[in-house]
């Protein structure tokens, strides 16, 4: 019997004592391929063992003086054993990187949330925690929990400017805008690893796409090309989520437009004559807010974009009717995004908080 041969992967320790090759399912439907000899990783087996239970579990169940065997599922390469592992090799790659050396989070390109993904999907499936929780913290700066973390990424965006990305070299490259990745990418990701807490931000801006679109799957975001990348296509399990949020989205614009704005009343404290000047003006107002919105328009930003426009009218509104419509489209904006959670069938933001990022 020959010896098997194995191309040295990153990490290689000279003085690891357990290999891992990662072996990815394959199709009859793929080309052939020439042969060539697998990546392995040589590491420690007591290092791995302490991040995972599962790992040291797995390696404790096979036999140290294990042969090659037909399935192979263990054997030795220059005196150390072999294990199987049925993972991305990149993925599993960055896992035990991350094990060694610590893992830094960035959000510069889209192969960054791919890192993370695969970061994401190996610790959950090993029971790597602090790895688990720090990729889940990572995500939730970008899919918020909290208003104030959603505002801020929309400003960062609106500042952010577009990356290039080719996915093939023969074609022209396509602009990605930031955070780079679909949020259907995000929703696939959180669905199989189990994360709740990016759920409902990943759905909102999911909803701000046409179902069609959607289906069409042809937005640059969704042709980027990566072996970690999530699944592209929209769950049937979550098409009632999207269209709960989509309605309810559109509900809250015609609301914000025609009740909140429309029907306001001056405040009893209005300086500006009876009253009666500050009332019209808000209802001017609904009206040119009922022009400017389209299907695609997002509510926080639509409704933060009228109070500031509200608060330096200084000809229109009086003070006294500027604080007063900022507290209360303030606390407008707040209740809808409590409100995400239950469109999603998901407890409230700080159940969530408290069981993924404790």
């Amino acid at each position: 019997m020959n010896r098997p041969t194995l191309t040295h992967g990153d990490p290689w320790f000279e003085d690891g004592n357990i290999i891992l090759v990662p072996r990815e399912e394959t199709t009859s439907s793929e080309p052939s391929k020439s042969e060539k000899p697998p990546i392995g990783f040589r590491v420690h087996k007591g290092v791995l063992s302490r991040h995972s239970e599962v790992l040291r579990d797995m390696f404790e169940l096979l036999q140290p003086d294990a042969m090659y065997d037909n399935d192979d599922e263990a054997t030795r390469y220059e005196g150390c054993q072999v294990v199987t592992m049925y993972d991305i090799p990149i993925e599993l790659s960055n896992l035990v990187k991350a094990l060694y050396d610590g893992v830094t989070f960035n959000n510069r390109s889209v192969d960054d949330f791919f890192h993370l993904a695969g970061i994401l999907r190996l610790s959950t499936k090993y029971f790597i925690t602090h790895l688990r929780i720090q990729a889940i913290k990572y995500l939730t700066q970008t899919w918020s929990y909290d208003l104030k973390g959603h505002d801020d990424m929309l400003d960062l965006a609106i500042r952010t400017p577009q990356l290039s990305y080719s996915p093939d070299p023969s074609s022209p490259p396509k602009k990605l805008s930031y955070p780079y990745v679909h949020p259907i990418h995000v929703l696939n990701l959180a669905r199989t690893t189990d994360v709740r807490i990016v759920v409902p931000s990943a759905l909102y801006f999911l909803s701000l796409y046409p179902l069609a679109d959607l289906v069409r799957a042809d937005h640059p975001k969704l042709q980027v090309v990566h072996p970690s990348k999530p699944s592209s296509s929209l769950q049937p399990s979550d098409l009632l989520n999207y269209t709960l949020m989509f309605q309810r989205r559109i509900d809250v614009i015609l609301d914000f437009v025609n009740t909140v704005v429309g029907q306001r009343a001056s405040s009893p404290t209005c300086t500006n004559g009876t009253g009666k000047v500050c009332t019209r003006n808000f209802q001017r107002l609904s009206t040119r807010l009922a022009s400017s919105w389209v299907v695609r328009t997002g509510p926080f930003n639509f409704i933060g974009q009228a109070m500031t426009q509200v608060s330096q009218d200084v000809e229109s509104f009086c003070p006294a009717c500027r604080d007063s419509f900022a507290i209360d489209v303030g606390a407008y904006r707040e209740k809808f995004w409590e409100e995400l959670p239950a469109l999603c069938g998901l407890p409230a933001w700080h159940v969530m908080k408290k069981e993924e990022l404790s």
